[in-house]
């Protein structure tokens, strides 16, 4: 696990980056994505730490693909955070650009058989995170990758149309490992006025998530791009974010990997 930080001092620290960075650009508050995730959960509560909640607005944006767990679980955070926000299903504008009908009708099937057809999708190459990262793995999986990587261009339009109207910033939720994996969507979720928690790996997320007292449930909830059904951050990726994180640290000061499996740092 990357080193510890003094997590008062840190939270110290990010909320006066927002500060700066809104007074800076003269944005008159914030517009955020809230996911129902720990990530946004944190950068929200940063956010009303910073500039007051009635600066903050959070949009809710699900689609057909979505957990069922998503909206409930957002609203829980925006409720939490006492923030203004919004709940805009986005399955209309991904239908129409005929996103869906790439795939089998969902209706047909139950939860359960789409997150299997959707993880066996997933392992079909032999290396599908790479093929992801590439855009490789041959046209059927370049389409599989159209297919999810278009719903967070659609979040990012929604959340730049909302921001724009009320002078706003919008303020992004990658950290450090996704950014050093390459677990973001070009022009999607990478795409943001100001990004808070980009300096500090997952881990460190889920500490400093503690500290701001962040809903046990959200902390405990499996970590999900959801974009695909069954498809979570870890199954994704290969790896867990534990190890993930200690192996990045290792390799970006310049430590030793050998006391680490070598299929996990070869992986990273």
């Amino acid at each position: 696990m990357p080193v510890e930080i003094n997590l008062s001092n840190e939270k110290e620290r990010i909320v006066e980056f927002i500060r700066a960075q809104i007074a800076k650009y003269e944005f008159e508050g914030a517009v955020i994505g809230i996911s129902g995730g720990v990530d946004s959960a944190v950068v929200g509560k940063l956010l009303t730490e910073a500039l007051g909640r009635e600066k903050v607005f959070g949009l809710i944006l699900p689609e057909r693909d979505s957990s069922r767990r998503t909206v409930p679980d957002s609203l829980l955070v925006c409720r939490s955070l006492g923030i203004h926000y919004s709940v805009k299903n986005i399955s209309s504008l991904v239908r129409s650009l005929g996103i869906y009908r790439t795939k089998p009708p969902a209706f047909l099937f139950s939860r359960k058989i789409q997150e299997n057809y959707a993880k066996a999708l997933w392992l079909k190459t032999s290396t599908p995170y790479i093929n992801d990262l590439k855009s490789a793995g041959g046209q059927s999986n370049r389409k599989n990758l159209a297919y999810y990587r278009t719903k967070n261009r659609f979040r990012m339009i929604a959340l730049y149309y909302e921001a724009e109207q009320r002078g706003y910033a919008v303020v992004g939720t990658i950290n450090r490992t996704e950014l050093l994996t390459g677990f973001y969507v070009k022009w999607g979720d990478d795409s943001s006025d100001i990004e808070p928690i980009v300096h500090l790996y997952k881990t460190q997320v889920f500490e400093l998530a503690k500290e701001l007292r962040i809903p046990e449930k959200i902390i405990e909830k499996e970590p999900s791009p959801d974009l695909a059904p069954g498809i979570s951050d870890e199954f994704a990726i290969g790896l867990c974010y534990f190890d993930l994180d200690r192996i990045l640290e290792k390799i970006e000061e310049g430590q030793p990997l050998s006391g680490e499996d070598p299929e996990l740092v070869e992986k990273v």
